[in-house]
């Protein structure tokens, strides 16, 4: 299990990002955490894999505090060191198990060109090989979809239902079919706090209230400039 309790996270004193957020995700299954821009979805994946501190509040995973080495990271931008070859970004990883070779007949990346010369597409596919590779037992994604063509997206959903028997995986996504496709379980996030998580069975009842606290915020502002 991994555990989030009493969760305050802040940029600026006295405006958090995060409030007394708590949040219990089973291990060995798909977690979904959907929200809007502004919401807290990257902070608070920051601040669980440790690149942001808290507060207050604790992460456990498996009952121990968390740390760096259980957790493989994908951020939303990827950043890579200049003047090196995919092959030298994959290098800095290490796994001897792991075949690149194999893995890349699914990504097809010129992994003896250099990074600079990569569309953006490309280097998310590099980004995830480099999240493959470390083989952790949890996987934070945040956005792992944008920027992949179709034929990739697809390979991706797969790789991750296979993966799911052995590793604990967290998704974030700002379309919320792309959860409801893959996920075992969704949190909506929102201002900084978990407002509902719902199971697989309950994702079209999910779906609508998403939809409809969203219209009912903005309708009179709609109807108003409309009709103006």
């Amino acid at each position: 299990m991994i555990t989030i309790k009493n969760l305050t996270v802040s940029y600026k004193k006295n405006n958090p990002v995060i409030q007394s957020l708590e949040l219990s995700l089973e291990l060995e299954r798909i977690h979904g955490i959907v929200g809007l821009n502004g919401s807290g979805k990257t902070t608070l994946l920051n601040t669980i894999y440790g690149l942001k501190k808290p507060e207050t509040g604790d992460i456990f995973i498996d009952g121990c505090k968390s740390t760096k080495r259980q957790i493989a990271y994908l951020e939303t931008e990827s950043y890579f060191y200049s003047n090196i070859t995919g092959e030298d970004h994959l290098k800095i990883f290490k796994n001897t198990d792991f075949d690149t070779v194999s893995w890349n007949e699914l990504f097809k990346l010129p992994l003896r060109e250099l990074i600079e010369t990569y569309s953006t597409g490309m280097k998310k596919k590099l980004a995830l090989l480099a999240v493959l590779k470390q083989d952790k037992p949890v996987m934070i994604l945040d956005e792992p979809f944008n920027g992949l063509d179709i034929e990739t997206a697809r390979v991706l959903r797969s790789i991750l239902l296979n993966l799911k028997n052995r590793k604990t995986i967290i998704i974030t996504s700002h379309i919320i079919e792309t959860l409801t496709n893959l996920c075992d379980d969704i949190s909506y996030l929102q201002e900084g706090k978990i407002k509902y998580s719902r199971s697989k069975s309950e994702f079209d009842e999910f779906k609508q209230e998403i939809y409809l606290d969203i219209e009912k915020r903005n309708e009179e502002i709609v109807a108003k400039l409309v009709n103006l």
